[in-house]
């Protein structure tokens, strides 16, 4: 048999190695697979979906870094950090703690304190904290008012300051959006480019769905219903957040009058305007979440013309009109996201 001969069978059996080498290495790669894990943070649900990289389910993970955010934000957590600086008590502040009170701040001064997390003792006070909900008159709340207000408040030196003793912080309306976010920033750094974290209605989307598709997040009817699934509008979320605050479900009645759960800093009341639902589209869910609330504070002309000046911003709001029909107004940037 000549050289050549030899060479070129040497050649065939190496080219047949290598792609057996090849195939069997192609069968072992880990297989990507779309993820769903749910449950309970805050005291509401979340649910997300997402692309993992191997296949694995990231549940426990998720579940472990859920449970260390609780500890520095949840204000039913008496061992929590926003409960330790309740009472007063010496506490290291975490970086994430110290990022969502100084956003909180911001949007404080932007929304003129429509947005304050000093509230704390007024929200408790009318029934939605963790404290019993106490009689209400003007005198308790003139006297409630007097431990409220963002700019009684500051860190230095890695500490919050109070220029009262009794002053209360509640992050709750901040820290579900910041937690979104968070929780996004650990699935990409698993590695995930396709995800959508919602808790509680507060939501981060990235890339598309199991199908390829844009994620779609729904904007519900503004009913007193918990069980209602209908839907005001759809929304594409392509690599922003989304949160909605509305006053529809979070209330009770007392002696024929309805207390909603959004209170009014400057007043001390619950709001009482014709705003019913505020959703706000932004690049993260920290500030989504927390203009969704200030709007809900400030009512749909006032929050409008806040919403106007922050850029990155956008809108939609549904609200009654004089006749009591929902109406709908959105920002002309927030119209490219509505599912037609």
């Amino acid at each position: 048999m000549s050289l050549k001969i030899k060479f070129r069978q040497m050649k065939i059996r190496f080219i047949i190695l290598a792609a057996t080498l090849f195939l069997m290495s192609a069968c072992n790669q880990p297989t990507a697979k779309y993820m769903a894990n749910s449950g309970m943070v805050y005291g509401t649900y979340y649910s997300i979906k997402y692309e993992s990289p191997d296949g694995s389910d990231l549940q426990e993970e998720v579940d472990r870094e859920f449970q260390r955010l609780t500890m520095i934000f949840s204000h039913y957590e008496k061992e929590s950090t926003i409960s330790k600086v309740n009472r007063n008590e010496e506490v290291k502040l975490e970086p994430e703690f110290v990022t969502c009170f100084n956003r909180a701040q911001e949007i404080a001064e932007i929304t003129n304190g429509a947005f304050d997390i000093t509230a704390a003792p007024l929200i408790s006070a009318w029934g939605f904290g963790p404290e019993n909900r106490q009689k209400m008159t003007q005198t308790v709340v003139d006297s409630l008012k007097a431990f409220t207000g963002y700019r009684k408040i500051k860190i230095v030196d890695g500490k919050v300051e109070k220029e009262i003793p009794e002053i209360q912080l509640n992050m709750s309306a901040i820290a579900k959006g910041y937690t979104c976010d968070l929780i996004g920033d650990f699935l990409a750094k698993k590695g995930c480019e396709n995800f959508m974290v919602d808790i509680g209605g507060e939501v981060v989307a990235k890339g598309n769905n199991d199908k390829g598709r844009t994620w779609t997040i729904g904007i519900r009817e503004p009913v007193e219903n918990p069980f209602s699934n209908d839907l005001n509008a759809a929304i594409r979320l392509p690599d922003h957040a989304l949160a909605t605050s509305g006053n529809y479900l979070n209330f009770y009645e007392e002696d024929g009058k309805k207390y909603a759960h959004t209170i009014d800093p400057s007043s001390g009341y619950p709001v009482q305007h014709s705003l019913l639902s505020s959703t706000v589209l932004a690049n993260d869910c920290m500030t989504a979440d927390a203009f969704a609330t200030a709007f809900m504070v400030l009512g749909k002309d006032a929050g409008i013309e806040v919403a106007r000046k922050v850029p990155g911003l956008e809108i939609y709001f549904i609200y009654a009109d004089d006749q009591g029909n929902n109406q709908v107004y959105m920002s002309e940037g927030f119209s490219q996201y509505v599912a037609r």
